[in-house]
């Protein structure tokens, strides 16, 4: 038997499996699926090709598929299953708990599959295993148990990262030979400035600190606290534990606030200009707030500019020259917050210290990549 109570949590009885046709990755062989589990042992979560039938189990599947089980023989070992047959078995990795929900990510990259903990995807990875002869075919995600209940919850399917290649660095040399692009992409042209910005990591999952949970369909959008604090008011915690609700709000109108935040420009269809100014006004994102109402006061006086049905373009104005040599002038920061946060160590996610001197600095990841190439390149490294 397989209850759901409400959208958010899932009771699988022993030896079921539940799926949902929204459980499935966007592309075959390519995706990740976060979520939280409670159970004395084998959180078991299966990949397939096509959704499993309502008495599906893992063990009695013949066609091609992946099996990760957590917490597998009395709640001892890691395993991961492919067709049937136990390719990893190994001991105090990823173990389940009785106690409480706890937060776990499985990603799977052309056959790369890597588990994690932790309420955010691709940081926190515990173990990584590389199938030889990769199944690039499943696409969805079933949850199962083995002989005691299994409750799930807050279970999510998401995109890989931008660049995915973080995934495959951490790989033994060993374990795969060949070309290693993202340093290539780190390299070439010694890492121009002029083609790295803040823009690059605009609702990317790499560093992301905190996440907008977005309309009824709950969607998951990633961010930084340190960016959204030195740009407004947002409602965060000084810990790493945040999730920003916003049932009534659309997709395409935090995508325009946050794009504004994180490039200095976005575009928006006069329609929802009126839903981007009240948005901008509950975060005080003041500058935008500020565009927003002279777009709409330009309207007013002349009402042809509706009939072009174009996109309203809306720019935060570079002339100020106070924010040159500190950060970027096109960008909507305030940079005495950002001063203060660095001072305080407020959304710090990285400690510095010096031989001899101790700690020296409670900072932010994604401001130390932003500035310094030999930070960049150990960003992943950070996150394991």
């Amino acid at each position: 038997m397989i209850e759901e109570k409400g959208k958010k949590f899932l009771t699988v009885a022993p030896f079921q499996c539940a799926w949902r046709k929204d459980l499935k990755f966007r592309e075959a062989g390519r995706g990740c699926v976060a979520f939280d589990a409670f159970a004395h042992n084998d959180v078991t979560v299966v990949f397939r090709e096509n959704v499993g039938s309502e008495h599906y189990h893992y063990k009695r599947d013949s066609t091609p598929h992946y099996t990760v089980i957590l917490g597998s023989h009395r709640n001892r070992r890691l395993k991961i299953e492919v067709d049937g047959r136990t390719v990893v078995d190994e001991e105090g990795v990823a173990l389940c708990c009785s106690s409480m929900f706890q937060s776990y990510w499985i990603s799977i990259y052309d056959g790369l599959i890597s588990v994690g903990r932790g309420r955010y995807p691709f940081q926190n990875l515990v173990f990584h295993w590389l199938d030889s002869n990769p199944n690039c075919n499943v696409r969805y995600v079933g949850l199962s148990s083995w002989d005691k209940h299994v409750g799930y919850r807050n279970v999510n399917v998401l995109p890989l990262p931008k660049n995915h290649m973080l995934l495959w660095k951490q790989v033994d040399s060993g374990e795969y030979e060949g070309t290693d692009d993202g340093d290539e992409e780190l390299e070439s042209g010694q890492m121009s400035y002029e083609r790295w910005g803040l823009e690059n990591f605009l609702e990317s999952w790499e560093l992301y600190d905190v996440l907008f949970i977005v309309g009824k369909e709950e969607r998951p959008v990633p961010a930084h606290r340190v960016i959204l604090q030195a740009s407004g008011n947002f409602p965060l915690s000084l810990s790493n534990e945040d999730a920003i609700q916003l049932q009534d709000a659309t997709y395409p109108i935090l995508h325009a606030l946050l794009q504004y935040i994180y490039t200095g420009q976005t575009q928006i269809s006069d329609s929802q200009l009126g839903s981007l100014w009240a948005l901008s006004l509950q975060f005080e994102v003041m500058p935008l707030a500020k565009r927003c109402e002279e777009t709409v006061e330009r309207f007013k006086l002349n009402k042809k500019l509706f009939d072009s049905c174009k996109n309203v373009e809306l720019s935060y104005p570079s002339s100020q020259p106070h924010c040159f040599t500190a950060f970027p002038s096109q960008l909507p920061i305030n940079v005495q917050r950002l001063k203060q946060l660095r001072t305080t160590g407020d959304y710090s996610d990285i400690n510095i210290y010096i031989e001899g001197h101790g700690l020296v600095a409670q900072t932010h990841k994604v401001i130390l990549s932003l500035w310094s190439v030999p930070f960049l390149k150990d960003v992943y490294k950070w996150n394991e």
